[in-house]
């Protein structure tokens, strides 16, 4: 309706134009043609001669034509004697009525205040909402109608999150079937709320159900709903819900709901008037007097405890689906969608991969497996190796190698104690997690780095695993003060302290894993307390506060005896394994193994070409670029400063 308009005013606006034009060129000839204009000599010169076969007297204008079928326009003076001019020569003329030509005079006065009318209608039809991006056109829906003709998205290129999938594939069946389910009285749900990490999956659900639907697919961001105007947001609430409702059955996105969904009168100094006006409405439309069908409702958000509790009720969102990080089956199959359209090499295993990547989500999956496709575009191959894909994840998780730093013989041969205390405690301990690989290649913001993988997924922490994790991290300062003694210790285990403090805290304060502290979260109390400026909540008095950090000093030292005594009765292959990583830089688990073991790293008929096939030695990695924090076991050490 708006494109017609818009269309007809065009049309007027051109038919206007064209009138103005024809009426300030009027004085048209008999044949429709333009009167060619001469001076009034000329004119007089014509009709003395004879060469004027009749004229027409038309004010302060004579038109006339001359014998050779020319026709021409003169002006006359204002004192002329035009018709005893023409009597004398025997000229026949007539005279026309002035009454058409005030007509026009009139019109061309009139003409243009109608355009400036016209456009100015126009502009006000554009503010008042005539579009969207008007000037006043903010109380309208920014919802776009979603219409992929390219790029679809469908189900099948959702993977790991099936529990999810299943859920929402039930509403697209809905739609599609309703009678299937309202035979025995199903009614549809009228909102699903996605929950879970940055980077699972939640978006690319939503566009998903829109591939799958077949219905029309709305799709808006919770910012687009508050304005600084307090009551847009509700009038835009209304609009898309009209819209919607116009549409029905159809789908309404909202990505990030939690920019208008807070919990209300949440913070200091109350709420915020226009959101939670916002929030009213939303509240109102998806479940109110009035009965809302056909308008389903899927939120995606990471922060749902910030979300309003009416909000959350049945009736609203009657499904909270929580879209979590891939387990190793979940991740096998993302890889294996992200890689469909890349080739992989014939030693590619993607489960070797998925195992690998524990607490990755399917935007580090995908990161990963464009990392590896950037990398072996690189170095000129034509697909990508199992070498690139290990590449690009040690680019991902322990970040990137800083070949141009130089460091002293004396930095680099305490960098190689200090990383062969964690590899021989992680290796010797049987609750830590695997060691993956040991460098003292600079890495982000680490001189070196022992990175541990668990071999499957872990879903809770034990107190003997969490012990012997603490004896690991505090190795890297116990392998130091055994080789070059107490007054030599350097601050490269500053990140180390940080990670078994904070481990050990948690153990005192939230696990209740200390006898003597008991089984009460503190943790959570204290922060509870500190949030409220100090007044009201949960205070733990001094001698809480001394038990716990007493308790916390127990478990970090002891896990520190614990690695200074395995690092001695190991002595000789923890020698060895520091030699290993100062000649190789960088070696991984079962290299570490025959490096302690005193063989070489690989065996001497291995061939360690990246373009063997083979599981190659990790020092012929490709170097890559990059930094993010390692999971789980991983150490880093910052660089020793002053």
């Amino acid at each position: 309706m708006g494109n017609f308009r818009n269309l007809a005013f065009w049309a007027v606006l051109l038919v206007l134009v064209f009138s103005l034009f024809n009426l300030f060129n009027g004085g048209t000839g008999s044949g429709g043609m333009q009167n060619r204009e001469v001076s009034y000599s000329d004119f007089v010169t014509a009709v003395e001669n004879g060469n004027v076969s009749n004229v027409t007297l038309d004010g302060e204008q004579a038109r006339f034509r001359q014998s050779d079928g020319g026709d021409y326009l003169a002006i006359l003076p204002y004192d002329a004697e035009v018709t005893q001019l023409l009597t004398d020569n025997d000229v026949p003329f007539r005279a026309e009525s002035q009454q058409e030509s005030g007509l026009q005079t009139f019109l061309i006065s009139l003409l243009p205040i109608l355009l400036l009318i016209g456009v100015w209608i126009y502009f006000m039809n554009r503010m008042q909402g005539g579009g969207k991006g008007g000037a006043m056109g903010f109380g309208k829906s920014k919802a776009k109608m979603l219409t992929e003709k390219h790029g679809r998205v469908t189900f099948d290129d959702v993977a790991g999150i099936d529990e999810a999938k299943e859920e929402l594939e039930e509403i697209v069946e809905f739609l599609r079937n309703p009678q299937k389910f309202s035979r025995l009285g199903g009614k549809i749900p009228k909102g699903a709320l996605l929950e879970g990490p940055p980077g699972t999956g939640k978006t690319l659900l939503a566009r998903a159900i829109a591939g799958e639907a077949g219905v029309p697919f709305f799709t808006i961001s919770g910012s687009d709903f508050v304005e600084m105007f307090v009551g847009v947001g509700a009038s835009r609430v209304r609009d898309m819900f009209e819209q919607a409702k116009k549409n029905a059955p159809c789908i309404v996105f909202i990505d990030e709901i939690d920019a208008v969904g807070r919990h209300r009168g949440a913070g200091h100094g109350g709420g915020n008037d226009e959101r939670e006006q916002t929030l009213n409405q939303l509240l109102v439309e998806m479940d109110g007097f009035e009965a809302n069908e056909g308008v389903i409702i899927i939120a995606a958000t990471n922060r749902k405890d910030v979300l309003d509790p009416a909000l959350l009720r049945p009736g609203r969102f009657d499904r909270q689906v929580t879209v979590g990080n891939p387990d190793i089956k979940g991740r096998e199959k993302i890889l294996g969608v992200h890689a469909r359209k890349t080739p992989l090499g014939p030693d590619v295993d993607l489960r070797i991969i998925a195992r690998g990547t524990p607490g990755f989500s399917g935007a580090d999956l995908a990161n990963l497996v464009n990392e590896a496709a950037l990398t072996a575009a690189r170095l000129g191959r034509r697909f990508v190796a199992m070498l690139d894909f290990e590449s690009a994840k040690d680019k991902i998780m322990m970040g990137a190698e800083r070949r141009s730093m130089v460091l002293t013989q004396d930095q680099k041969e305490k960098t190689a104690y200090h990383e062969a205390g964690h590899a021989i405690v992680g290796i010797k301990l049987p609750k830590c997690d695997p060691v993956y690989k040991a460098t003292i290649i600079p890495r982000g913001g680490a001189l070196g780095m022992v990175m541990s993988l668990p071999e499957m997924d872990k879903l809770q922490m034990f107190k003997d695993e969490a012990e012997e994790r603490i004896a690991m991290t505090m190795a890297g300062k116990a392998a130091e003060i055994w080789k070059y003694g107490a007054d030599s210790v350097s601050s490269g285990p500053v990140g180390d302290i940080m990670q078994a403090s904070q481990l050990a805290r948690a153990m005192v304060m939230r696990y209740g894993m200390s006898d003597k502290v008991g089984n009460v979260d503190y943790q959570e109390a204290a922060a509870g307390y500190q949030a409220n400026g100090g007044a009201g909540g949960f205070s733990v008095s001094a001698a809480t506060k001394e038990l716990i950090e007493s308790e916390v000093k127990r478990i970090i030292d002891e896990g520190y005896d614990l690695a200074y005594k395995l690092i001695e009765d190991h002595a000789d292959e923890f020698e060895r394994l520091a030699q290993g990583l100062l000649e190789y830089e960088t070696l991984t688990g079962e290299e570490l193994k025959r490096v302690m073991a005193g063989k070489p790293p690989t065996e001497p008929d291995e061939d360690d070409t990246p373009d063997s096939g083979s599981a190659p030695s990790i020092t012929a990695i490709p170097k890559a670029k990059g930094k993010k924090t390692p999971p789980a076991s991983g150490r880093m050490e910052p660089e020793p400063s002053a």
